[in-house]
């Protein structure tokens, strides 16, 4: 992975473990046949891909929060 697009990736998501997991499963659907939503002049690894798409905003994430009993 590129350290360029990774410290930039950081800056949209401050978490690393959330970053992580998002490149995770972005990687799996663009290894399943989703298109990136991204065009480079050079060829990129599916992880940078992921990278880029999180910096131009093309991919987001939603934290899971679980509903208490009370509610």
């Amino acid at each position: 992975m590129r350290d360029d697009y990774i410290k930039e990736a950081q800056k949209v998501i401050t978490d690393p473990n959330i970053l992580i997991n998002v490149v995770s499963r972005r990687v799996k659907q663009l290894k399943s046949g989703s298109e990136p939503t991204v065009e480079s002049l050079e060829k990129l690894a599916l992880e940078d891909i992921a990278l880029l798409e999180i910096i131009k905003g093309n991919v987001t994430y939603e934290l899971f929060a679980p509903h208490s009993e009370q509610e």
